[in-house]
């Protein structure tokens, strides 16, 4: 395990893995600055969504457009707020712990996805891992997560008909060899870690970019979500293209697909912001709990009954 760091600036933490929590000992020698560093097996970094800093013309520009949170931002607050509660809450800061670990567990689906700009409208939803969908390596084979892709795309577009009921048929028909119709160019998978049953997954498509009169194909970006761990399990790019079967060729957008895309991707950036402020949001609370908990001069290690009998 990594060792206590002295002399380290305030505001440092990374506790990005539940269970790795390294409490400071009761006997520790305060530093000059008074701060002990918590460090984790990998790396140590600037505890995120710091709001004790100054606020510069640049900083306030990024609380309108939110930067992306750290990958594991789930995880580092879970295990932020399990330190808290090494150091002892008083009630009421337990009711608030309890509060940020419940809005965590209900909307980690939402702002996950809504921090990228993934709507969560068709796609997948609590898709079921299977059993014969694992490999000889004992985890969900790597095909599997082209075909989830490939249902939640499928579902993706053809929710766009309960979007724009006029067009209903035209929508459906876009997944038909007949007409105008998508077909699939590339797809790229990127795996994070190897799912295993049992598990459940969500899957979410979004436009990567504002589409245009011009444009002949889209690039759509996918994210497939692990139940369990939660967090993201895989991403894949796909590249599909506009085609008119019947002259055997690219062609545009039709204009009701246009329209609904520029709609559809004023909404992802929209949730985009919406879901990021709301991480930062947690984030201050949970700050807000470690500088009244382990945070400051007098903190001290609530050992509980260990620490009783050993004295």
């Amino acid at each position: 395990m990594a060792a206590l760091r002295p002399q380290a600036r305030r505001g440092f933490l990374s506790l990005t893995v539940p269970g790795q929590i390294r409490p400071r000992s009761c006997q520790a020698t305060p530093t000059n600055n008074k701060h002990i560093v918590f460090e984790t097996f990998q790396q140590h970094s600037r505890r995120p969504f710091s709001c004790t800093a100054p606020r510069s013309a640049s900083q306030q520009q990024q609380q309108q457009a939110p930067e992306l949170p750290p990958s594991r931002w789930y995880a580092d607050l879970q295990a932020r707020l399990g330190k808290c509660i090494i150091f002892g809450c008083s009630p009421s800061q337990v009711n608030r712990v309890a509060g940020v670990l419940g809005a965590l567990t209900r909307e980690w689906r939402s702002l996950s996805a809504g921090s990228e700009g993934f709507l969560q409208q068709g796609g997948l939803e609590g898709q079921a891992v299977v059993w014969g969908e694992m490999d000889s390596f004992q985890h969900v084979n790597n095909a599997a997560y082209i075909r989830y892709a490939e249902a939640s795309r499928v579902n993706w577009i053809r929710y766009f008909a309960n979007v724009n009921p006029a067009h209903a048929s035209d929508w459906r028909d876009l997944m038909n060899p007949q007409g105008v119709g998508l077909i699939m160019k590339s797809i790229k998978a990127d795996y994070k870690f190897p799912v295993v049953y049992p598990d459940r997954i969500s899957v979410y498509h979004k436009l990567r970019s504002l589409p245009s009169e011009s444009d002949t194909s889209l690039i759509l970006d996918c994210m497939i979500l692990s139940h369990k761990h939660r967090r993201i399990a895989a991403r894949t790019e796909e590249d599909v293209v506009i085609y008119d079967y019947g002259g055997g060729q690219k062609t545009t957008m039709p204009s009701f697909v246009l329209q609904t895309f520029r709609d559809t991707w004023e909404r992802q950036e929209g949730e985009m912001r919406r879901a990021r402020r709301r991480i930062q949001e947690l984030a201050r609370e949970v700050e807000a709990l470690e500088k009244e908990t382990w945070d400051r001069e007098d903190a001290v290690e609530d050992v509980g009954a260990a620490g009783k009998a050993s004295a």
